[in-house]
């Protein structure tokens, strides 16, 4: 690695498709076989880019250590894990909401106990309501929850309700609207802030066109 090569935490999972297709739409060097490839380290064709391929919620872990200049990471990782980082850019994908979901008889009642996997979200959503609750931390299935008499409520990500629809539950709160971000180093947005400028003016053309385009009714459904 050299002193100019950047090196990009990508997060894999559900937004890595539309990572790299907005990296490609940005004329951004992305290796050929990124998507196929088991390793979790590869260079761009020209060498200028280094990728790491990571869980997202350790992108802003080796973000904020330095290990990688900038991280392309959900606002929800980013929020759940405080670190100390630059938040440089919304890209717009992996749009979905931060709800408080539970039972449809339930809405409006006492909350005493609400799973979750965003515990801290969790915690700082109640507490800013001034209400003290036991956070339980659930890594998945977090809808049976509800079901089973573990929790009052639960706090989750929603993106269409379908999951919420088939379990019996409703949404009765969203917290915040989440999408994907660039994230920087600290050190690396001064050290290395003509790469890391360039970058994400070009990540910012792509994704302001794509709104152009949107909001202009260039897109319909």
């Amino acid at each position: 690695m050299t002193d100019k090569q950047l090196t990009v935490a990508l997060s894999k999972g559900r937004i890595m498709t539309d990572t790299l297709r907005l990296l490609h739409e940005a004329g951004i060097p992305v290796p050929e076989d990124i998507e196929e490839s088991r390793k979790l380290i590869l260079e761009s064709p020209d060498g200028s880019i280094r990728y790491i391929l990571a869980k997202p919620v350790d992108v802003p872990t080796y973000v904020e250590y330095g290990v990688a200049d900038i991280g392309i990471v959900g606002k929800d990782v980013l929020l759940e894990a405080e670190r100390d980082l630059y938040e440089l850019l919304d890209l717009g994908i992996g749009r979905c909401r931060m709800c408080v979901c539970g039972l449809p008889d339930s809405k409006g009642g006492m909350v005493s106990r609400v799973a979750s996997k965003y515990a801290r979200i969790a915690a700082n959503h109640f507490r800013n309501q001034g209400q003290q609750v036991e956070v339980i931390y659930l890594n998945g299935s977090v809808e049976l929850a509800p079901l089973i008499g573990l929790a009052d409520r639960i706090v989750d990500l929603v993106e269409t309700g379908r999951t919420l629809a088939e379990n019996g539950l409703v949404i009765h709160e969203e917290i915040l609207q989440i999408s994907t971000r660039v994230v920087a180093n600290r050190m690396s947005f001064r050290l290395k802030s003509e790469q890391i400028d360039s970058l994400v003016a070009r990540l910012r053309g792509v994704t302001e066109q794509t709104e152009r385009t949107v909001t202009g009714g260039g897109l319909q459904q």
